[in-house]
């Protein structure tokens, strides 16, 4: 019977013409909002068997969509082209039905015409497709058709449920003027190219010409954490609720909130199967500790700034920078320029670690490690704070937004406790876009800052022997003699030495673009040979730096440590100018100090050496 009528509809209706081109015409009736699917939609009557074999190569030809990973378009043609005959319909006591009316005496005669969908149609909008087992066939006919309703018995097939889910482009996104057809995205498991992705591709094809889907991503599996499958059985499903609010002992299931949850999400490659357990949570909520610590470094020095445009406006003009901060908002552009792209294409795995090894390698291990001396040395209105907290600002708005996505907790934290008034009239971090500019700043002195942190490097591992023999202990408390074989290589490293003298900050320096600042060294000297550094350093603390490529040794530092930088300074204790606060202070370290008194009418005075060295106790 169900091939009979499926067979008599189409010949009927002419639903579907099958021509040697392929070519077809398929009458729609007029969208709906309602329970409806395809049924109460744009109509498909039972496809015919031929008409789904005809059309396996035309749907994909037609089909200009994106394809999240590209594996998917390969595994799409060959579900669709290798795929048997569709028939549409099933004997099941549940599903959406198929409105067909039989003849009661002979089932050979069908009633199904544009008249008696029209009627369903609006049945099915206003009661849901349901009706069709609660109502009797006088109730489901049209006025026309009442008077015989004694001579119809209503269908009780209904349609293929991948047939029914497939249409949902046609019930769903083209019947509401606020949805998009074709839809931008469809998403879900890789399952289902053999499914929902390939009904509905066929479904639309052969109704509309094109796919129901502009783009189409595709995610493996959440396995546990030693890569087997989630069973209650086994006892390894992973509850999100009890990542999130965590479980009754709070000890062992703490509650991590949605933000370790999606940062985990997130940071995976869902193009294949991944796994979740504790010890890969904690992993995660470690990653995301150091960000909110990172947030939190930058909210703290920002207390005293007022941005650019703002009455009393403590910024520093980008073309005043020194050139170690334009660098840093170079790379701030970049990343987030980068982080744009990988979220436009959904490469969220590559977006997450892009902002981790930001906050990590760029922010945490170098410019802040080295920022700690001009934001905590420095005087309080001195160029070379002020500049520093122009770049912090300005990499604090940029991590807020970049995270945003992901961590919008965080995120929107971030937001309402920056410290200074900001520009526009948004109140969360979810209005007014990126702020103005923070995309564009180009690359400077890329490649000299990256000379430097390899450089910085080779000096740190340098250090490790010297402080294992506690001839220093912290970094400070060395000089570094350094031999640079290649002449570019000198030549840059050259042009951040200063004057070469012992006093602090050098006369040639700005204090920042400054090879002791930014290896945080009390001195460092190029000489002109490997044996230069050999003869000035003990051979235990001589290496060939694998990074920089230079010679690289370390010795103790001269000169005496002042008491509130921890720079080595040969003027430091020789003093006797009564101006000075102390012998034990250098000059710049006085200058900050009388700076500091005048601005707060504060006397400065100066602890017992052992309370200096506690309070000042570098921040990790």
């Amino acid at each position: 019977m169900c091939l009979q009528g499926r067979d008599c509809c189409i010949k009927k209706l002419s639903f579907l013409t099958l021509t040697p081109t392929w070519k077809y015409s398929i009458i729609s009736c007029a969208a709906s909002d309602g329970v409806a699917s395809a049924a109460a939609s744009s109509f498909l009557s039972p496809v015919s068997i031929a008409f789904i074999s005809a059309f396996h190569s035309v749907s994909l030809l037609r089909a200009q969509v994106k394809w999240i990973p590209d594996v998917g378009k390969n595994r799409i043609t060959s579900f669709v082209v290798g795929r048997g005959d569709w028939c549409i319909s099933r004997q099941r006591s549940w599903g959406v039905p198929i409105p067909v009316f039989y003849d009661r005496e002979t089932g050979n005669e069908v009633l199904l015409d544009e008249k008696t969908l029209e009627h369903i149609q609006s049945l099915f909008s206003e009661h849901g497709s349901d009706c069709w087992w609660t109502m009797d066939e006088e109730e489901l006919l049209p006025e026309e058709y009442r008077a015989d309703a004694s001579k119809w018995k209503k269908g009780t097939d209904t349609m293929d449920v991948w047939f029914d889910s497939g249409s949902s482009w046609a019930g769903v996104a083209r019947s509401r003027d606020e949805l998009a057809y074709p839809a931008d995205l469809y998403l879900e498991g890789s399952d289902q190219h053999r499914g929902w992705f390939q009904s509905s591709l066929l479904t639309s094809v052969a109704a509309e010409g094109k796919a129901p889907y502009k783009a189409v991503l595709t995610h493996g599996f959440v396995l546990d954490e030693k890569g087997f499958k989630m069973s209650k059985s086994l006892g390894n499903v992973v509850d999100p609720l009890k990542v999130i609010e965590g479980g009754n002992n709070k000890k062992q299931e703490p509650a991590y909130g949605a933000d370790v949850l999606r940062l985990w999400v997130a940071s995976v490659d869902y193009t294949g199967d991944v796994c979740i357990g504790n010890n890969i949570i904690k992993q995660t909520f470690e990653s995301y500790r150091k960000l909110r610590n990172t947030a939190r470094y930058l909210i703290g020095n920002l207390a005293d700034y007022v941005p650019e445009g703002r009455d009393g406006s403590t910024a520093v003009p980008y073309d005043d920078l020194p050139s170690m901060d334009k660098w840093m908002l170079g790379r701030l552009s970049s990343v987030l320029r980068e982080v744009d792209e990988a979220m436009d294409d959904y490469q969220f795995s590559r977006a997450t670690q892009e902002i981790l090894r930001f906050a990590s390698a760029d922010l945490s291990n170098f410019y802040l490690d080295v920022a700690k001396d001009r934001l905590y040395i420095s005087g309080v209105d001195d160029f070379r704070r002020r500049s520093c907290q122009t770049v912090l600002a300005a990499c604090l708005e940029g991590f807020a937004k970049a995270i945003a996505p992901v961590l919008p907790h965080m995120a929107e934290d971030i937001w309402q406790n920056i410290p200074y008034e900001q520009q526009g009239e948004s109140t969360s971090v979810f209005e007014g876009g990126f702020p103005a500019g923070l995309r564009e700043y180009g690359e400077v002195d890329a490649e000299r800052w990256d000379l430097v942190r390899d450089l910085r490097d080779d000096v740190n591992k340098a250090l490790e022997g010297a402080r294992a023999d506690k001839l220093v202990g912290a970094s400070l408390d060395a000089a570094a003699y350094v031999h640079c074989p290649d002449e570019k290589v000198r030549e840059i490293l050259d042009g951040l030495v200063g004057d070469r003298d012992l006093i602090h900050p050098p006369v040639k320096s700005n204090g920042v673009d400054d090879l002791r600042t930014a290896l945080m060294i009390s001195q460092v000297n190029l000489v002109d040979s490997a044996e230069d550094v050999a003869e000035k350093c003990d051979d235990k603390y001589v290496m060939k730096g694998e990074k920089s490529g230079c010679t690289v040794g370390v010795t103790k530092a001269a000169g005496h440590k002042c008491g509130r930088c921890w720079f080595y300074d040969e003027t430091v204790g020789t003093t006797t100018d009564d101006s000075r606060r102390g012998p034990d202070l250098c000059q710049r370290c006085d200058e900050a100090i009388d700076s500091w008194e005048k601005k707060t009418k504060n006397k400065f005075e100066i602890p017992e050496p052992a309370e200096a060295e506690a309070a000042a106790e570098p921040v990790a």
